[in-house]
Formats: structure tokens, C-alpha cells, sequence
């Protein structure tokens, strides 16, 4: 698939991130599982892009071999290009890429108390990236960590700074994580499941904080979710990815008023609706595939309601179904107004 396409969607002249022909494998004991498969896309400068989809479909890989955060062996990545702010990342040695993480690209983790250290103050961590970077002085360190802390919403920072992570509520260890990542000042934060395992009620302050930061910032957000509330009401444009594919991309309103590819249409189908009254949801059948064992041609056929005996040949290009809308389903034109 060649960017070309995909580029059409985005509004800025010149994207921040570009990435053409991804393609991410597990190589193990003779075994090939292909966890991200010939995926491209593109990111414009302070735009929100949300990845959707179910466990396993690829979105955490795809966001860690960015930042080249997966351990090879077993993982072999290989893509035309990953340019990052007019860089080509893949070709960068460890000691340029180490500049950029932290600092130019962050990351938030989907487990934030597994990202930090028991062991070590909260303020400490925060700052560490900084001071090794040689942009923080070890003295000012401290009072570093208390404006970031502020600047998350932290309550009396001055005496949580000094605090270790046992002492925190998962809510506010995300925070603290929040403050990690944008410390350096990034252009680009990966979201990876930040709401994961919060209630509702921490769940909006978390996406409320990361809005007014991008806001302040105008830097770029990659959210990944399985939950579409938090896409809809966070996204200017949403990808959906199953079997390690990106089955449609398009901006958020379209993709939840005319959607154009079946598996999206399933996703949509299993969300309950308050108007919906007695009304079943609708979820969707069987399982997903074996990525170390994949069908011929659409991945989701075995599973689609619409699949015909074309879809085992299927071509999974992205194919630009309306104005800046993309899918990969063959039938894209066929499903509008199918509920």
C-alpha cells in the first residue's frame, strides 16, 4: 500500500509523522506472528489520531516499534519509511534515537504503576529524563518536579513530590506519567490505553488533562483505546486496526455516522445505546485470527456478516471511499445507512 493515499486525509501540508509499509513479526522457534501488517499512515502537527480495536489487533505493537521499544530478537520491523519530523527513525543510531525518546516523541504506558519505579520518589523519576538529557540541573530537579506535578493536577505537590508510588492512587500515578511524558516538551505523545483500569469519573480527568495539555502545547496525540466514548469525544481522526491491519481511517464523525468497513460497523454494534431500550447488543461472532496463521485476503471474512467468496482474494488496500475516507473493504460502498 503506498502513502499517497492515506495522506489525502490529513490537514496539514507537511505531517509530522509519516509511516509507509510497517510491517511488524515475532520471530520465535520457526514461528512468524505477524502482529502489524503492511500498515501506513500519516499524522499531522497537533492533530489527535485515535486507534481502535480489539485486544491483539496490533495497536500497542504498532505505537512501541515507532520508538523501536520492542526487543529484537524475537521482533523484526521493517517499513519503506517512519519519518518523524523529516526524519527516517529506522535509520537513526541508538544514541539519536535515545535523543528523541523522552523528549521530541513520549510515550504513555497502558499499565502507568508498571512505568515507574517502586523504589525510587515519584518527583525523581519525573524529572530523570531531563537531568540525563543535561536540560535540568540535579539542584532545580526538585522544583521542576513540583510545577510538572502542579501542572497535572496533583493536590500539595510540595509534600507528594518526595512520595513513592505505593502511596498513590492509580489515577494519580497516571498523572504522574502524564507529567513524565510531557516534560520534555514533546511533538508527539503516544497514548496507550491512559484510561485503562480508571473509573469514569478519573477516566474524563485523565482525557480532559491530555486535551488542555495538547491544547497549551500544540503537540500531536496518538490515542489508543478499545473504548470508541473516549475516541469520539478526543479525536480528530479515528484508525481502525484488526489482525494487525488498518481496516478503515477516517475523520471521527464519519466514522461513527457512515462508517465503511463491516468490522467497524460490528465495533459500533456492540456499544449500548441509552435510547436503545430492551434493544440486544450485538457482538460480534467468533474470534479473531491466529496472526501467526492468517486467512487469504480480509482477515475479519471468516467473522463478517457481509463476507462473500471474493473476500478471500481481497486486495486490503486502503481505497479512498468519500472525501479523506479510507477502507479496506471491498463492499465499502455497499454498506452505508446498514445499521
Amino acid at each position: 500500500m503506498h502513502l499517497s493515499d492515506p495522506a489525502k486525509a490529513v490537514a496539514t501540508a507537511v505531517p509530522l509523522l509519516e509511516v509507509e509499509d510497517l510491517v511488524v513479526e515475532f520471530r520465535q522457534r520457526g514461528r512468524v506472528v505477524r502482529a502489524v501488517n503492511h500498515v501506513s499512515l500519516t499524522l499531522g502537527q497537533g492533530e489527535t489520531l485515535g486507534i481502535v480495536g480489539e485486544s491483539g489487533s496490533g495497536k500497542s505493537v504498532l505505537c512501541r516499534s515507532f520508538l523501536r521499544l520492542l526487543p529484537s530478537p524475537p521482533a523484526v520491523v521493517t517499513a519503506s519509511r517512519i519519518s518523524f519530523n523529516g526524519q527516517n527513525l529506522p535509520d537513526l543510531t541508538e544514541d539519536q534515537m535515545q535523543a528523541i525518546r523522552g523528549t521530541d516523541i513520549s510515550m504513555v504506558f497502558q499499565n502507568p504503576m508498571g512505568a515507574l519505579n517502586p523504589v525510587w520518589p515519584i518527583g525523581d523519576q519525573i524529572t530523570e529524563g531531563e537531568v540525563v538529557r543535561g536540560r535540568l540541573a540535579p539542584a532545580n530537579r526538585r522544583k521542576r518536579a513540583i510545577e510538572l506535578l502542579t501542572r497535572v493536577g496533583i493536590p500539595a505537590p510540595e509534600l507528594r513530590v518526595d512520595e513513592y508510588p505505593h502511596q498513590w492512587s492509580g489515577g494519580m500515578v497516571q498523572r504522574a506519567v502524564i507529567a513524565m511524558a510531557v516534560a520534555g516538551a514533546p511533538k508527539l505523545i503516544l497514548a496507550d490505553e491512559p484510561t485503562t483500569a480508571l473509573d469514569v469519573t478519573i477516566q474524563n480527568q485523565i482525557l480532559a488533562l491530555l486535551m488542555e495539555l495538547q491544547a497549551e502545547t500544540g503537540t500531536a496525540l496518538i490515542l489508543v483505546s478499545h473504548d470508541l466514548a473516549v475516541v469520539a469525544e478526543s479525536c480528530d481522526r479515528v484508525a481502525v486496526m484488526y489482525a494487525g491491519r488498518i481496516m478503515e481511517i477516517a475523520p471521527t464523525d464519519r466514522i461513527f455516522v457512515a462508517p465503511k468497513h463491516a468490522y467497524t460497523l460490528g465495533l459500533l454494534g456492540s456499544i449500548p445505546r441509552i435510547e436503545g431500550g430492551d434493544q440486544a447488543l450485538e457482538p460480534i461472532p467468533g474470534q479473531p485470527p491466529n496472526l501467526a496463521d492468517l486467512p487469504p485476503g480480509c482477515p475479519f471474512a471468516p467473522r463478517c456478516r457481509f463476507a462473500s467468496s471474493a473476500c478471500a482474494g481481497a486486495d486490503m488496500t486502503l481505497r479512498e471511499v468519500a472525501p479523506g475516507h479510507f477502507s479496506a473493504c471491498i463492499r465499502a460502498n455497499e454498506l452505508g445507512g446498514v445499521a
